[in-house]
Formats: C-alpha cells, sequence, structure tokens
C-alpha cells in the first residue's frame, strides 16, 4: 500500500478563481439588493474579472483583457435592461442599474487598458 495515494512530483496547481468567482457573485446581489452602490460594483468587478481570469487559466482565451471587455459588454447590456425595465416596475431598478452600468464601465477601462499598455506575461512552455 502507499502511504500518500494519488499525490505525485507532477500534481496540478489548484486554482484560486473559483473561490473568487463564488465571492463576487453573492457580494455583487448583497449590493444591488440593498442598494450598497461601492459593494455591488465592487461585486461585480470582482466576478467578471475572476471570470476572465479563469478563461484565460483554462486556455479558452490567449489573453483576459478581450475577455474582460466581452463580459463588461453583457454586464453593460444586463444593466442597461435594468434601466429600461425600471418605469415599468413598482421597485425602482434604477440604482441597481447605474451600478451594474458603472461596474461594466469600470471593466471595459480595464480591459482596454489592459490590452493597450500591459506586458505580454505568457512564458513559454
Amino acid at each position: 500500500m502507499d502511504e500518500t495515494p494519488g499525490l505525485s512530483d507532477q500534481y496540478r496547481m489548484v486554482s484560486p478563481w473559483p473561490l473568487f468567482v463564488a465571492l463576487g457573485l453573492p457580494i455583487a446581489e448583497l449590493g444591488l439588493l440593498f442598494g450598497l452602490v461601492p459593494l455591488a460594483v465592487g461585486g461585480l468587478l470582482l466576478f467578471g474579472g475572476s471570470v476572465a481570469g479563469m478563461l484565460r487559466e483554462s486556455g479558452y482565451v490567449s489573453t483576459p483583457w478581450r475577455a474582460l471587455v466581452a463580459i463588461s459588454a453583457l454586464t453593460f447590456v444586463v444593466g442597461g435592461a435594468l434601466l429600461y425595465a425600471d418605469p415599468m416596475t413598482t421597485v425602482s431598478l434604477t440604482l441597481r442599474g447605474y451600478a451594474t452600468v458603472a461596474a461594466a464601465v469600470v471593466m471595459l477601462v480595464v480591459g482596454v487598458g489592459g490590452e493597450l499598455f500591459a506586458f505580454d506575461t505568457d512564458v513559454a512552455a
């Protein structure tokens, strides 16, 4: 019998991204639910950035910056839909819509800035 089953010198590293995705979404939801704009924007930034990082780590995208721009576009559409639906509802969605659009704008600026100014850190394996 082996004392350390399943372990070897070449085991894979653990990814930190699922933890941040799991934290970002509830933080954003709490901020949107209670109208706390900084909490909502921060949670959406954490969620969007973590998804972009996870996509880069898994090899689906070559750079996280373009993925972040795509996620910001989707977030902008959701925020715009909240603002569009606000006059048709009895609950005010204005604050939630503006918080979502603000997070989308910040992600867009970071994504474009990262694409333009970030160095290529991809190490040839």
